[in-house]
């Protein structure tokens, strides 16, 4: 995968005023920060590792693929502003490691005893809820 830090000059920061607690401090100053990273239209990364980054972030893409990291945490701009940096890193290293193939298995027989037992139970608790037959 690229590193990271090549890919800063293609990030787009927007920054607005941040929400909570903070008195005057938060009505007057921008301090939230907003960090865009079009995918789709790097000029870094290949389009295998764009197709691998569409599809591992999808639920964090927006309908034209670019990725929106936002952060208020603290009362400085700067700061907000490496921790989006930070979050837009992380992101990129957790949807670029390989995924382990699962292997399958079977239920153990006790784990398949239990279950059944739990059916019967609750089967037998609605039962006796039931009004009987006159």
């Amino acid at each position: 995968m690229v590193d990271p830090s090549q890919l800063y000059n293609e990030m787009q920061f927007s920054m607005s005023r941040s929400s909570g607690a903070g008195g005057q401090h938060v009505n007057k100053v921008e301090t939230r920060v907003e960090l865009r990273f079009d995918i789709a239209g790097s000029q870094i990364l290949t389009s295998s590792q764009k197709s691998l980054l569409m599809n591992r972030l999808t639920g964090k893409l927006t309908k034209d693929g670019v990725l929106i990291i936002a952060s208020e945490r603290t009362r400085s701009q700067s700061r907000n502003k490496a921790d989006c940096v930070e979050k837009f890193h992380k992101l990129l290293e957790d949807a670029s490691k390989p995924r382990k193939k699962r292997i399958a298995t079977r239920p153990s027989l006790r784990s398949r005893k239990k279950r059944l037992e739990n059916k019967k139970r609750h089967a037998q608790k609605k039962q006796d809820r039931k009004k009987p037959d006159l």
